[in-house]
């Protein structure tokens, strides 16, 4: 099974650091970038040269939020899959990120190991883009 490279956007840094910590022991993937903030992750994700599979964003971030990472990942027809992790889960959350081409949304307090699931099956399947 070929490692799944994830760019992780989440401002906290000891909840960045856990959650990379716990992917990278329990799934097989590579984390290949981070940011804190919108600007940042947008900058980082649209450049070709940087390749990965998987994005993680949370909603609120230090500056600009994942909706605005999820808005730009659509208008650039980013190939990466998506998901939000977030303590926001809520059915209406849930369903404007789906708006915005997120694939599954993760309740971060509940979830994690849902998220660690859907990474093994995304690795599975070669991380063929948004399932």
């Amino acid at each position: 099974m070929p490692n799944l490279k994830i760019f992780v956007v989440e401002d906290s840094p000891i909840i960045r650091g856990n959650l990379v910590a716990a992917l990278e022991e329990m799934a097989p993937v590579t984390v290949v970038g981070a940011a804190e903030d919108a600007q940042s992750a947008t900058q980082w994700l649209v450049r070709e040269v940087h390749d990965c599979d998987l994005v993680i964003v949370d909603i609120f971030l230090k500056k600009g939020s994942g909706m605005d990472v999820l808005r730009a990942l659509k208008e650039d027809e980013h190939l990466a899959a998506r998901v939000v992790l977030t303590n926001f889960a809520t059915p209406s959350v849930r369903s404007q990120c789906a708006s915005l081409g997120a694939d599954r949304v993760f309740d971060k307090s509940s979830e994690i190991e849902l998220l660690i699931d859907y990474c093994i099956e995304l690795a599975g399947q070669g991380a063929a883009g948004p399932q």
